[in-house]
């Protein structure tokens, strides 16, 4: 979360996905699961509560995180899937900064924070490069004149 000297709006987002890439590239799911904290599902969108909208609904700041989180999530499971890596979960909870002083008003960062579970005797620090490879080819994050900072945690499961 942003430091205490941090003026502006906070926008939370999460994604999660479970499955293998153990089989591959073409053979592990794809779906995965979006929050935009505290918003219940279904995803109707309103404005952000300081721009007038409802603050129990997502609005577009959230959903421009959840698209980078998600973005994030798929490229590595892409990379790590032909790499050979077998991925068994994935954890990501990101946030977007929007100053209130700028104009005009922008989110100038996001910062994207994914915990990673490998399965036993991976190289983990190969699975960190598959990381960094995978926020390169993000096209979300090619896409954004935000910085995107990802701030990554590589652990073995214990059950794996």
């Amino acid at each position: 979360m942003p430091g205490d000297d941090f003026h502006g709006h906070t926008y939370l987002a999460r994604v999660e996905w479970d499955g293998s890439t153990g089989a591959g590239y073409r053979a592990y799911p794809r779906a995965h699961t979006a929050w935009a904290p505290p918003a219940p599902e279904p995803f109707d969108l309103s404005a952000d509560p300081h721009f007038r909208g409802d603050s129990d609904l997502p609005n577009p700041e959230q959903l421009l995180v959840v698209a980078a989180s998600s973005c994030q999530l798929l490229s590595f499971l892409a990379v790590a899937a032909r790499g050979g890596v077998d991925v068994l979960a994935y954890r990501d909870e990101a946030f977007g900064e929007m100053p209130d002083e700028l104009v005009p008003q922008r989110i100038t960062r996001i910062v994207l924070r994914p915990r990673v579970q490998v399965a036993a005797g991976t190289d983990l620090a190969g699975v960190e490069r598959m990381l960094h490879e995978a926020h390169e080819q993000c096209y979300i994050a090619n896409s954004l004149t935000t910085e995107v900072v990802v701030e990554a945690e590589v652990q073995v499961r214990p059950d794996a």
